[in-house]
């Protein structure tokens, strides 16, 4: 956990859902009143965002006593407690939304991640996640995806260089663009990864030929193509596949021989996990 970034997030997340005051709970609750919750689970899956939620509460109010019975990644169903908080009552519903929004959605990133995990077993592919993220929540959904066994692709546009269709058109071809790129690593002192998208094995040839690569996304491609492309490449490359990965699918992509399977919908299109804070 990058705590420099967490505390930046519960920060801001805070300023926007109290503002000037929970008047709520301000107007309806004694000061210092001293109270007890419960995280209670109402759903089955993987269990994501403790040690986040540990830290929002810290932040809210650091004299907040939390005992935590269940772990990130823990697999969890209805009626299962993951942790008590206990303290000051209006400190505890301060934090309250903040806490449920963050683990519910990261639970619900680390089940689906999860789900896939087990259809890829017996293979040797990975699934990756993608940029396909809430603004201001990236860390937050690739820190899931990692609890739920999933591997992160880069974070953002600074980490790696990712050359794909638009910048292959902008750029003037596969072998312009490899080229640049290169040239601009060497002329910055970056040391930069470099992977590059192909949409048919014509623009994978092109590739081979050229070089100066590190990883090959095969972008929308047939199973048939898509083996044809894993045998060209023969290991000299880390290989990609993307585009239509579904539940349904990806253990067949996986069976082409493919490193990893990136798949969007790990965090564009999750169902959160039902949790709740009960007063004990």
């Amino acid at each position: 956990m990058d705590k420099e970034i967490i505390h930046q997030f519960i920060v801001n997340a805070l300023s926007e859902d109290v503002g000037d005051g929970d008047h709520t709970s301000l107007s309806t609750i004694e000061a210092g009143t001293q109270g007890k919750a419960k995280l209670l689970v109402k759903d089955t899956g993987i269990l994501a965002g403790v040690e986040l939620a540990a830290e929002i509460f810290h932040e809210v109010d650091p004299n907040l006593k939390i005992n935590i019975f269940l772990s990130d990644g823990a697999e969890v169903k209805p009626k299962d407690i993951a942790f008590e908080v206990e303290g000051d009552a209006q400190s505890i519903l301060k934090a309250e939304r903040l806490v449920l929004n963050c683990m519910q959605r990261m639970s619900g990133i680390a089940t689906n991640t999860n789900q896939i995990v087990h259809l890829l077993q017996g293979t040797n592919t990975k699934v990756l996640d993608t940029r396909k993220t809430t603004p201001g929540l990236r860390y937050l959904e690739k820190w899931a995806v990692r609890i739920g066994g999933g591997v992160n692709h880069r974070f953002g546009l600074y980490d790696m260089i990712l050359i794909k269709d638009n910048h292959v058109d902008y750029s003037g071809g596969i072998r312009q663009a490899i080229e640049n790129a290169n040239r601009y690593l060497a002329d910055t002192g970056r040391k930069l990864a470099i992977e590059i998208e192909v949409r048919n094995l014509d623009e994978l040839e092109q590739v081979l030929q050229t070089g100066n690569i590190n990883r090959i996304l095969i972008d929308n491609f047939n199973f048939d193509d898509l083996r044809q492309a894993v045998s060209m490449i023969q290991g000299r490359y880390i290989t990609e596949a993307s585009g239509g990965i579904t539940i349904d699918n990806i253990r067949d992509y996986a069976d082409c021989g493919v490193d990893y399977v990136s798949v969007g919908a790990l965090t564009h299109s999750v169902k959160s996990l039902d949790l709740s804070l009960k007063a004990v």
